[in-house]
């Protein structure tokens, strides 16, 4: 695979030029921000206060039933996926407003649970969103440990038959895997690869504020319960690991049946390191959306169940894409390009646990 890889700008140009004029249309004509607005606000405010207000309670022992307790750091989990779905990502795509300085603030609210926003930016918007299941290239489909197979260019293992069972418990450490091993290991693997000179800052620099925040992470949800409230030390790691395990397996469960189904493709470039289609129709070849005309669920994924939409337009806030699918869709169909799209967000999961199957049983 050559090391820079190309996408063929000529191909499905007349769609591309018509679905982005419709969805310029649809802020123009209707005077809309593509960044975010009032609801963007209120729900800031609410995942920060899921976050931090359970976590406030533990430490000043306000709730000391351990049961109790214990139902504040899984609500806590919620929080925490929350400002991941919710807030961060927008801010790190540079969507959550028009100023630089607010996105780049709201961005660093991944620090605050667990993650690093430098890495977050590098493996997720140059990487996944740029060479969405690519081997080799989406950190997304890069399997953890050697445990899973998310591609069917991946070599297979034996241990891969059952991934269908124990992915489910594998996807609840996501949380834990980044605030302890997975940035660093990436942190270095991008440095090998050149990637961290896209940040314009010093490597030791990086390294060293992300190290530190760590440690103020860590200081912050687990040292500090740890000495001042007033619950046993037990119930505070077994709270600390519901926590992490709560947001990790709610975004796992958001963002690999996204991508990683049985309709989407895995494309691979020639041997001229060029794909066959434009990076656009990549996109709706390599993704899924589900569960549309639930509310609810999308207000608090942030959106993330329209993630064609998503990766179409990454610089557009996500409370506006329920209104452009509407766009997206009729002007896929128009130019009989596919739109993958499952009905509720069960069904979604069904489906991720079906190509897991496959893919395991795969040689």
């Amino acid at each position: 695979m050559a090391d820079q890889l190309r996408f063929n700008v000529r191909a499905q140009r007349e769609f591309v030029t018509v679905l982005r004029q419709r969805v310029n249309g649809y802020f123009t004509d209707n005077n809309i921000s593509k960044y975010g607005n009032w609801e963007m606000v209120v729900k800031s405010i609410f995942m920060l206060a899921l976050y931090l207000v359970p976590l406030g309670l533990i430490l000043t022992g306000t709730i000391q039933a351990w049961w109790m307790v214990l139902g504040l750091w899984f609500v806590a989990g919620f929080g925490m996926s929350g400002i991941g779905l919710s807030i961060m990502h927008d801010a790190n795509h540079d969507a959550y407003s028009r100023f630089p300085i607010v996105n780049k603030f709201m961005g660093y609210l991944i620090n605050l649970v667990g993650g690093s926003s430098v890495n977050w930016r590098l493996q997720h918007n140059v990487l996944h969103h740029t060479y969405t299941n690519v081997e080799g290239k989406d950190e997304d489909i890069r399997s953890p440990g050697g445990l899973m197979k998310f591609s069917p260019h991946t070599p297979g293992k034996s241990i891969f038959k059952y991934q269908f069972i124990y992915a489910w418990l594998l996807y609840g450490l996501m949380t834990f895997s980044w605030f302890t091993t997975k940035d660093f290991q990436q942190m270095l693997r991008y440095k090998r690869q050149g990637l961290t000179k896209l940040v314009k800052k010093p490597f030791a620099e990086m390294f060293t504020r992300m190290l530190l925040a760590k440690v103020a992470y860590v200081g912050f949800t687990l040292v500090l319960p740890l000495i001042i409230a007033p619950s046993a030390w037990w119930i505070t790691l077994i709270g600390f690991s519901i926590m992490h395990y709560t947001a990790g397996l709610m975004l796992a469960s958001i963002f690999q049946p996204a991508h990683v189904m049985p309709d989407t493709s895995f494309p691979l470039p020639d041997n001229k390191g060029s794909f066959e289609n434009s990076w656009a129709v990549h996109q709706l070849l390599t993704t899924t959306n589900f569960a549309p005309r639930s509310q609810v669920f999308s207000w608090f994924v942030g959106g993330l169940n329209y993630q064609i939409e998503h990766h179409l337009f990454p610089h557009i806030c996500h409370v506006h894409y329920k209104k452009i699918s509407e766009i997206v869709k009729k002007t896929a169909q128009e130019f009989n390009l596919p739109y993958y799209s499952q009905p509720t967000f069960f069904s979604a999961l069904w489906n991720h646990g079906k190509i897991l199957y496959r893919l395991g049983h795969a040689a």
